[in-house]
């Protein structure tokens, strides 16, 4: 059965078209993906992000167990601190890709992927056999609202939650708590568009009424934005989709994601197997000329037409105005600037492998 967010009625309203997203029917677009795009790189964007999987996890032991069931060292967090990790398999093989919030001394939040919600929970909790700790599954209860873009902050501040401390104080992957009206929120500066921002998970039941303000202190400085220009926007900040740059075949290692693997703990459920992983193959980024876009699945081809890896995600970037790719290729095509082509129906396009990310927003002096 298809699930809506509890703000499906809402985006029914404004005149969102859909699509089918990990079992849920998500916003797609409102009106144009290149401005939807362009919005959040230059202003502000507002997304529905309640398809996320929230899992809660608390207990004496909280720290052990996170540590022994994830990839880095979960127990080095302070409160109000965020970590990128990875839940593996035995094998290496990367089951889904986490951001882990300490929440308190032994209570931590767990955003999954939407598709992964069932898979990670199950993981999670076998783990947690012999440890005093208690993994809930509260998805049903959270909304997620992602406010991105330079102005986001702007628009947040003018709104009336209540933040346990100034905005401005809340640095890049860390979180806060606050209230909205009588309902808790927690608010993470945390993002996936390459652009600064804030994550809010709020009360199912008060996140219309949340939603509704944001558009109407934003004004036509915020844009509605649905789930394609996210995609774009990922892409370009060279940021993995799980499906598509991560899965259960990839390792960490392949992915360029060594860093997030900690070779420090004693041991973690899939360390060894990650750690010691040889692939041939790694993934890098691709940019062509003109408006042919690479895309999922098609062949990336060396000088002589030999087959030496796979487009994993592409697409026409709106900011840099070139067909940009992400594709796992031999080892030894991937330093940047070398040649190379890809298949596109038939068609040989040439391709350049470049460095990831293709786009880095600017920080402030």
């Amino acid at each position: 059965m298809t699930r809506e967010t509890p703000l499906h009625h809402v985006h029914e309203r404004l005149g969102a078209a859909f699509t089918d997203f990990a079992g849920y029917q998500m916003p797609v677009r409102y009106t144009s993906d290149l401005a939807e795009h362009h919005a959040v790189r230059q202003g502000a964007g507002l997304f529905d992000l309640s398809h996320m999987a929230e899992i809660e996890i608390d207990g004496a032991q909280v720290e052990a167990f996170l540590d022994s069931a994830l990839s880095n060292k979960i127990s080095a967090l302070v409160d109000g601190q965020a970590k990128y990790s990875l839940l593996l398999l035995a094998d290496g093989g990367v089951i889904d890709d986490l951001i882990v919030y300490r929440l308190g001394a032994q209570k931590y939040l767990i955003v999954a992927n939407a598709s992964n919600r069932e898979a990670a929970v199950e993981a999670l909790q076998a783990r947690a056999q012999g440890f005093d700790v208690v993994v809930r599954d509260t998805s049903d209860d959270w909304a997620l609202i992602a406010l991105q873009g330079p102005g986001a902050a702007g628009i947040l501040e003018a709104s009336s939650p209540q933040f346990d401390k100034p905005l401005e104080e809340l640095r890049y992957y860390r979180i806060m708590g606050g209230t909205f009206g009588s309902a808790t929120i927690l608010i993470a500066r945390t993002g996936y568009t390459g652009e600064d921002g804030m994550e809010i998970f709020i009360e199912s039941a008060s996140a219309e009424a949340l939603w509704s303000e944001l558009m109407m202190v934003g004004g036509d400085r915020l844009t509605l934005c649905g789930l394609a220009c996210r995609d774009t926007l990922r892409l370009e900040a060279g940021m993995p989709l799980y499906g598509h740059e991560l899965s259960r075949d990839i390792s960490p290692v392949q992915a360029g994601l060594k860093g997030v693997v900690d070779n420090t703990k004693d041991d973690f459920v899939g360390k060894d197997a990650a750690l010691e992983a040889k692939s041939t193959r790694v993934l890098v980024g691709l940019v062509a000329e003109g408006k042919r876009a690479p895309r999922a699945g098609y062949a990336v081809l060396d000088s002589a037409g030999q087959v030496v890896g796979e487009v994993t995600s592409g697409a026409l970037s709106p900011t840099l105005g070139l067909p940009i790719a992400m594709a796992y290729i031999e080892a030894e095509h991937r330093e940047p600037g070398t040649q190379l082509a890809v298949d596109v129906r038939g068609a040989s396009l040439p391709v350049e492998v470049h460095a990831l990310p293709f786009y880095s927003r600017k920080k402030a002096s």
